[in-house]
Parts: C-alpha cells; sequence; structure tokens
C-alpha cells in the first residue's frame, strides 16, 4: 500500500460548527462535498461553477463568469485520482485547470490541517494555490499565492436557491 493511501483526510468538526463534516477515511478520495451547481451573484456581475459527482476516479467541472448577459470567463476543470505524471511521479490527487480552453495546468493535491481541499503548483504565474471548503450549505473556494497573498475569494449558494 503506497503512503497516500495510508494518509487520512479529516474536517474539523467543532460544536455548532457550521462546517460541513467529513469523516477520516483510510484513503484518499474525492470531495464528493464539491458536487452540484453552484453559484455567486453580487448585482449583475455572477459566477457559476459546475461539478459532477465522483466516478471512476474523475470529477469534471465547468466554470464561468460574467455581468448581466455578458460572459466574461470560463475554464474547464477536473479532478484526478492518481495521476501519472509524465517523466514523474504518481500523485494521489490533481486538479487541471483549463482557462479559457486554452493548455491544462495541473495543481497537486496538498495535504492540509484546514477544512476542505487544497491543490498547488508553485511553477503558475497565478493562482498558485487552490483551495476548496463548505461552511454549512455554501461552497466557498479562494485562490491565491502560495502565501496567500493576492487571494480572490467566492461563496457560492446552491445554483436555483434564490441567487
Amino acid at each position: 500500500m503506497s503512503k497516500y493511501h495510508c494518509m487520512t483526510t479529516a474536517i474539523l468538526a467543532c460544536a455548532g460548527s457550521s462546517f460541513v463534516t467529513v469523516p477520516p477515511v483510510s484513503a484518499l478520495e474525492l470531495p464528493a462535498w464539491l458536487a452540484g451547481c453552484w453559484v455567486q451573484s453580487e448585482g449583475e456581475v455572477w459566477t457559476e461553477e459546475c461539478w459532477t459527482a465522483p466516478r471512476a476516479g474523475i470529477m469534471l467541472g465547468s466554470s464561468r463568469t460574467g455581468e448581466g448577459e455578458n460572459l466574461q470567463f470560463w475554464e474547464t476543470m477536473q479532478l484526478v485520482l492518481d495521476q501519472e505524471i509524465e517523466d514523474g511521479p504518481v500523485l494521489p490527487m490533481v486538479l487541471w485547470a483549463s482557462p479559457k480552453g486554452e493548455q491544462r495546468t495541473l495543481f497537486a493535491w496538498t495535504p492540509s490541517d484546514v477544512p476542505g481541499v487544497t491543490f498547488t503548483n508553485a511553477e503558475n504565474d497565478y493562482p498558485q494555490k487552490i483551495h476548496y471548503w463548505r461552511e454549512g450549505d455554501l461552497l466557498k473556494a479562494e485562490i491565491s499565492m502560495l502565501d496567500g497573498t493576492n487571494a480572490i475569494s467566492w461563496t457560492y449558494r446552491v445554483m436555483g436557491s434564490g441567487e
């Protein structure tokens, strides 16, 4: 059994906490709590992000941002378990991001004590860190540099729940 399969993931659970809790698991798993369609809207500005449920070691995602009826940005993503890297190791979990359909960029899962799931790529210009977590019914996302600077955050509600 590889060292990655011996790792456990735990979400901090406090009495009365608004965090969705996920029990520790004996092997790394895709974040099923990310599945669904999510929206953040402030006035005319909106961002939507959708993720499929985990199946066959992969989750597929898409995101789009706009203002009113004008699309400003879109992206496709994949979360993949046991990703074999060309001329490199097998990584336990990765996030591939393809902004506007351009070449995919790999972000490796990075174990963390904070709730949720974090992916990093120190070689990328921006972002270098992508973090997702849940707070109750909300999906939270943040991108930043590795040290947390230049952070941009989103707070998503389930699409169709009064966005």
